[in-house]
């Protein structure tokens, strides 16, 4: 079994620890149920796209929940309809799926949609203003000291 151990760099690191919760989370996953298929693609610097081969389920039959940094994708089969059926042979995953997906900050749901057993689901980061780059204009009056500005400011008050 392959686990991750990142002790030492937790000790060595100050704010990383969702970041290791996540790895850590993430093998421990990927190890336990690769259920349903998927597909994750990059179209873009801030648009993605996650394709979930979900063959069999129904619109209704699945739930796509977007919180804080997850996306939890569920899928919940209705075992009445295969009542009273006898199989040769179940080679079609009928079951019960619960896919989450850790996204990054600012990144939100944009469209979901089923058709021909793939569920797409289209994500878009979207950075408020506020935290984007800004070009500063630069001046070319005269430079005041700081002095200069706390007096006016106390003078002021």
């Amino acid at each position: 079994m392959n686990r991750l151990d990142f002790t030492p760099y937790r000790r060595s690191t100050v704010g990383f620890d969702r970041l290791f919760d996540i790895l850590e989370n993430n093998a421990r996953a990927q190890q336990s149920e690769n259920y349903p298929p998927f597909n994750i693609e990059r179209d873009g610097e801030d648009h993605f796209r996650i394709t979930l081969a979900v063959a069999g389920f129904k619109e209704n039959e699945i739930t796509i929940t977007a919180q804080q940094n997850l996306l939890l994708v569920t899928g919940d089969k209705n075992s009445d309809d295969n009542e009273g059926k006898q199989f040769l042979h179940m080679g079609i995953a009928n079951r019960n799926f619960e896919r989450r997906f850790e996204l990054a900050d600012f990144v939100r749901v944009d469209n979901a949609a089923l058709a021909d057993g793939l569920l797409v689901i289209d994500l878009v980061r979207e950075i408020p203003d506020a935290m984007k780059p800004q070009n500063i204009a630069i001046n070319q009056s005269k430079i005041t000291k700081i002095d200069d500005k706390r007096k006016k400011s106390e003078k002021a008050a």
